[in-house]
């Protein structure tokens, strides 16, 4: 219900949906892309060792220890990076900054939805660029003036990844605006744009620790990118929230990053279910999208997408299916456990 006080941009404003987090029983949750694995032991060790004293004052409102840690594990400078809490609060700063322009800025028109939603929340005017009928995004498309440019690589919900030299040519030929590569998904077999940081000033990445990290309950992101655009970002957080990211957070983040060879263990654990899934998914009559991170996008030859989520939720199986134009047939499914994917196959034979 609309309110008398509410401004005046908020009555057109659609707010993002994110996954549903149900409170039910012996769930297998497929729908929001999370770890289903847990953290590194190193954050488990931390959070019993932390003194609850701490508690009573501020956190380090510039993430020192983190920054530094992130700067190290991608060989960067600090000065390359940004903390936000969670990469939405990244990306919701990057719009603020960067794509409040007189000419529209290019996004895929099917990504992830957040995108724009900042453009209404911050009245951007947006051009999506179409997806190939296979859902690749073509960044040839984009050599176009414009006022930005945000693409997720992997692409959500399709999974698809663009490859390094894609992006590179893209930044050659634009270089009157800001390119955003929104790596969410990257840690799952994409190449990174990171390196490109360091060879354009116009090309910001952005990352989270929620996936591949398995630390989505902390909500921590971050951009690295030229000082210039650190900078800016800095403007927009001491503008709004100088302490986004807290202590407890801010610990368990640089933990994860210590602890390289579960980092990759996991991966391999995640990426290995994911091929096996994919076989499973096939041989079932499925069309499953070529993925890059830890879920698969998919659609059956004869049974409705909307039927199989309903099947699959009496059974207390999870996937997330979107209504939107050109996907509405397709669920996107998390990579679960071994165990999980399993489960979710027998009940996908029986049903089938």
């Amino acid at each position: 219900m609309k309110c008398k006080y509410w401004s005046k941009q908020l009555f057109d404003l659609v707010p993002y949906t994110p996954g549903e987090q149900p409170k039910i029983n012996d769930l297998i949750k497929l729908n929001t892309n999370e770890n289903p694995y847990p953290p590194s032991p190193n954050v488990a060790q931390l959070l019993q060792q932390f003194n609850i004293g701490d508690l009573s004052r501020y956190p380090d409102p510039n993430s020192a220890l983190l920054s530094q840690a992130l700067a190290t594990y991608h060989d960067v400078e600090i000065d390359n990076i940004f903390i936000g809490n969670g990469s939405d609060e990244v990306l919701a700063h990057a719009f603020m900054a960067f794509f409040r322009q007189d000419k529209p800025i290019l996004m895929p028109d099917i990504s992830y939805s957040f995108y724009t939603v900042y453009c209404d929340l911050y009245d951007i005017q947006a051009t999506p660029i179409a997806l190939k009928e296979d859902f690749e995004i073509q960044l040839a498309d984009y050599a176009t003036p414009n006022g930005g440019i945000i693409f997720a690589n992997p692409n959500a919900p399709t999974g698809r990844a663009i490859c390094l030299a894609e992006i590179e040519k893209l930044l050659q030929v634009n270089q009157d605006s800001l390119v955003i590569v929104d790596e969410a998904y990257v840690d799952f077999g994409a190449q990174s744009a990171t390196a490109l940081t360091q060879k354009y000033d116009n090309c910001l990445v952005v990352q989270t620790f929620s996936k591949s990290r398995a630390l989505a309950g902390l909500r921590i992101g971050y951009a690295i990118g030229h000082p210039r655009l650190i900078e800016a970002l800095e403007r927009v957080k001491n503008s709004f929230n100088s302490y986004p990211l807290d202590m407890l957070a801010q610990a368990s983040a640089v933990a994860s990053i210590e602890d390289d060879e579960y980092f990759k263990r996991s991966l391999q654990t995640i990426c290995a279910t994911r091929a096996w899934t994919e076989q499973q998914l096939t041989s079932l009559g499925f069309k499953v999208i070529p993925s890059k991170t830890n879920f698969l996008f998919v659609a059956h030859a004869s049974i409705p997408a909307i039927d199989i989520m309903t099947f699959l939720r009496e059974k207390k199986i999870i996937v997330r299916h979107f209504s939107k134009p050109k996907i509405d047939n397709y669920l996107r499914i998390s990579i679960g456990t071994e165990q999980q994917m399993q489960q979710l196959i027998n009940q996908l034979q029986a049903f089938l």
